[in-house]
This record gives structure tokens, sequence and C-alpha cells, in this order.
């Protein structure tokens, strides 16, 4: 019988992704099956906010849970949007709003290359044990103020990475589970699992 894991979030897209990155090596549910609220995120790091989501969402189903928290890094603004990513231009904006408020605080560094990375943190929490583990990811590119590409969500069509020669947008979902931040995090997390296999049972 396959234990039991939740994903700490309300976002769809990431609860996507995290279950096909996760596999079939749990039966893999997310805290709105429990009817859950969306757990406020206070933390002043990615890490932080990750281990509050844990800890709360585990706290309430007594079940293995998995925290995420992820934004985008740009250099030029010191680290915004960060943990802002999904609120930057206002507590309920869209992914499209959130993309021309990054744009627009950019306009002045138009020409310049705007490095920026994907950064995804998992926090494991199991609720019987008080040693929460931490799992990190990046993803490295450059903010374009060129839109482009229909797949993915939130910062991926003005994401882009030289190396694939394409924007986060542009990539399947299957190559995007090969090369984003959260599935270098994920990766990191299935092979402490493999390790240590007395956390599946």
């Amino acid at each position: 019988m396959k234990r039991k894991i939740v994903i700490a979030t309300m976002n769809n897209h990431k609860a996507s992704e995290i279950k096909a990155l996760i596999g079939d090596r749990y039966e893999v549910m997310t805290q709105a099956l429990f009817s859950l609220p969306s757990v406020p995120e206070t933390g002043k790091s990615f890490e932080e906010n990750a281990l509050i989501k844990a800890y709360e969402v585990a706290q309430k189903t007594d079940l293995l849970t998995l925290g995420d928290d992820s934004g985008l890094e740009v250099d030029l603004l010191g680290g915004e949007p960060g943990v802002y990513s999904a609120r930057y231009a206002g507590i309920h904006s869209t992914d499209d709003e959130n993309n021309k408020k990054l744009i627009k605080e950019l306009e002045k560094y138009r020409g310049q290359r705007i490095a920026a990375r994907f950064h995804s943190v998992i926090a494991l929490v199991d609720p019987s044990i008080n040693d929460p583990k931490i799992f990190h990811g990046t993803w490295e590119g450059r903010v374009t103020f060129d839109q482009k590409g229909s797949h993915g969500f939130g910062y991926d069509p003005i994401f882009y990475i030289d190396e694939l020669g394409c924007t986060a947008a542009e990539l399947s979902q299957r190559d995007k589970n090969i090369h984003s931040h959260r599935a270098k995090a994920m990766k990191k997390f299935c092979n402490y699992l493999t390790k240590n296999t007395q956390i599946m049972k």
C-alpha cells in the first residue's frame, strides 16, 4: 500500500508539476482534498514559506506533507520579485499583471542582459517526527522583453534559457520537468527517498 503524501499548495499548476515529478511512488493529494484554506506566506525566504506551509498542512492532515515555495530572482532588482513573485503586482494579481509590472521595472535596463533565475524550495515534513528536510533547485536564465510561448505559467513567457534557445513557456511539460528549478529540487527529494526507504512505509 502506497504511503499518502499531501502537497501543501492551492496552485493547481504547481500541484500538477509536483505530481508528475513524484511519479507513482506515493498516493499524492493536494490540500484542497481536505478543504483546507490557503496558508499565508509570511516568511522572508522561500525556505521559510515552504516550511510554514508544510508544517501547517501536516498538522491538519497528520500526513507526510510537501511544502513548496518558489519564484523568480532578478539580479538587477536585488533578487526581486523573490518571495513576492505570485503577488508582485498586488495580492490578487494575475500572471499577466505580474509580468507587465516586472517588465516596467526593468525598462531602464533594456538592451542589457538581465540575469535571473527561478528558485524552488521543497520542504518535507513528517508529522510523526520533528525533522524537516529541505531541497533547493535553481534554473538560470534571463528576462526577455518579448513574451513567447503558451505553456507553463507565471513568468515562464519572459524567462529565456540561453542553453535551450527558448523561453520556459515554449517548452513542453515533459521538457520543463527535466530542466526546471522544481524538477531539480524534486530530483534531490527523490534521491533522498531512495536512500531513506523507511519514509515510504
